[in-house]
C-alpha cells in the first residue's frame, strides 16, 4: 500500500511540475543571445574623409559568433546587404549602425593600420563596396593594400544569427529570430 501511495504521490508531482518545465525550457531557449560579428576581406582601400572603399571585395561575408553559441560560415553580399534593410528585423543595421576595425596593410610599414570606424549607407558599385564612416578612433589611410573590415554584431531581433535562416542549427543562411 506505501509502495503505491509513493507512486501516486510521485505521478501527481510530476504531473504538477510539467508546466514549470515548459517555462523553464522557453528561459534556457531565449538566454543564449547569439551576437554575429561580420568580416568582408578585400584587395585593397580607398579612402577619404566621409567614404571606405574596398576594392575587389570577396562576394562572401563571413560570420562568425563567440561563446556559448559558436558557428561560422559565409553569406552572399545580397544577403549581407538585406540586413541593412527593414526587412532584417527592427534591430537592423541602417538603424543601428555597426562599429567596425579597420584593418589595412600599408606598403613600407611594418604592422598593419588599425582603425575604429562607425560603417553606414552601404553600396556595391561593381566589384567594390563602398560605406559611409564616423571615425571614433585612428586614422583612416587614404589607400592601402589587403584589407579586412571586422564588423560588430547584431543579435536578436536583427535579422543575422540562429534561427532567421538558421545556421548550424539545420537551416540556410544566418539570422536570430
Amino acid at each position: 500500500m506505501n509502495a503505491r501511495r509513493s507512486l501516486l504521490n510521485i505521478a501527481l508531482l510530476t504531473v504538477a511540475a510539467m508546466p514549470l518545465s515548459g517555462l523553464l525550457t522557453a528561459a534556457v531557449a531565449a538566454d543564449p543571445k547569439v551576437q554575429l560579428m561580420f568580416v568582408q576581406s578585400s584587395e585593397s582601400l580607398r579612402a577619404d574623409d566621409k567614404t571606405l572603399r574596398l576594392v575587389n571585395v570577396s562576394p562572401q561575408t563571413i560570420y562568425f559568433t563567440d561563446r556559448p553559441v559558436r558557428m561560422a560560415g559565409h553569406i552572399t553580399m545580397p544577403a549581407y546587404l538585406k540586413e541593412w534593410t527593414a526587412a532584417a528585423g527592427l534591430d537592423n543595421f541602417s538603424k543601428d549602425p555597426p562599429n567596425a576595425t579597420l584593418s589595412v596593410y600599408e606598403s613600407g610599414k611594418e604592422a598593419n593600420t588599425l582603425t575604429v570606424v562607425e560603417i553606414s549607407h552601404p553600396v556595391v558599385e561593381g566589384k567594390d563596396i563602398v560605406y559611409r564612416y564616423k571615425l571614433l578612433e585612428g586614422k583612416v589611410p587614404t589607400k592601402g593594400g589587403a584589407t579586412s573590415l571586422f564588423i560588430d554584431w547584431i543579435g536578436p531581433g536583427g535579422g543575422v544569427g540562429a534561427g532567421f535562416h538558421g545556421v548550424g542549427a539545420g537551416g540556410r543562411g544566418v539570422g536570430v529570430r
